[in-house]
């Protein structure tokens, strides 16, 4: 049974290791380098990517993060861990940094602000899933090695990505009880 962690610096955290319980993963908040060392793959919840970026220095976690993601680690970002894996972001505060490892830009809060949050339908990798959007971002462009696996209107826009060992979704499916996109990152993490 894989360890899947969650990196447990702000947001929903309980929710996500609930989810990855119930979609047939161990799982516990990371909030520091050992506890990152003694995981399998790890979750990086929707938040404040600023503020998350910037709690990853402090708790000396950002340069283990990215060093874990570039060793191959397994990673799941849903939301502001969308923006934390992309390579790239638009919008961003001056000097913003991210774990990286998803070849794509990400724009930040591109569906607007927090009163222009709203859920929909929509295909993820080929199944029906709900999804909760809230201030939430969007991907602007795709490297070649980059998997659309959702897209929301307005617009077709692309809102859920697959690099090899990372996935990402600008939604989050652990408000929603549906496990399907957890059982998708779940089943990542045994392939691997």
């Amino acid at each position: 049974m894989p360890e899947i962690g969650v990196l447990a610096l702000q947001g929903d955290v309980r929710e996500h290791v609930r989810m990855l319980q119930e979609a047939g993963a161990e799982s516990r908040p990371v909030r520091g380098p050992a506890e990152l060392d003694a995981v399998d793959a790890l979750v990086v919840p929707g938040g404040e990517s600023t503020t998350m970026w910037k709690l990853a220095d402090t708790f000396e976690l950002l340069e283990p993060l990215r060093m874990r993601i570039k060793d191959g680690m397994p990673a799941y970002g849903s939301c502001a861990g969308m923006i934390m894996l992309a390579d790239r972001i638009e919008d961003g505060v001056a000097g913003q940094q991210t774990f990286g490892g998803i070849d794509m830009v990400v724009r930040r809060n591109a569906f607007g602000r927090q009163v222009d949050s709203f859920e929909a339908d929509l295909d993820f990798a080929g199944a029906p899933v709900h999804a909760v959007f809230i201030r939430a971002p969007w991907v602007e462009s795709i490297g070649p090695g980059v998997d659309v696996l959702g897209r929301a209107e307005p617009g077709d826009r692309i809102v859920a990505v697959r690099q090899g060992p990372l996935l990402a979704t600008s939604f989050h499916p652990e408000l929603t009880g549906d496990t399907r996109v957890h059982r998708y990152f779940v089943d990542m993490v045994r392939e691997l």
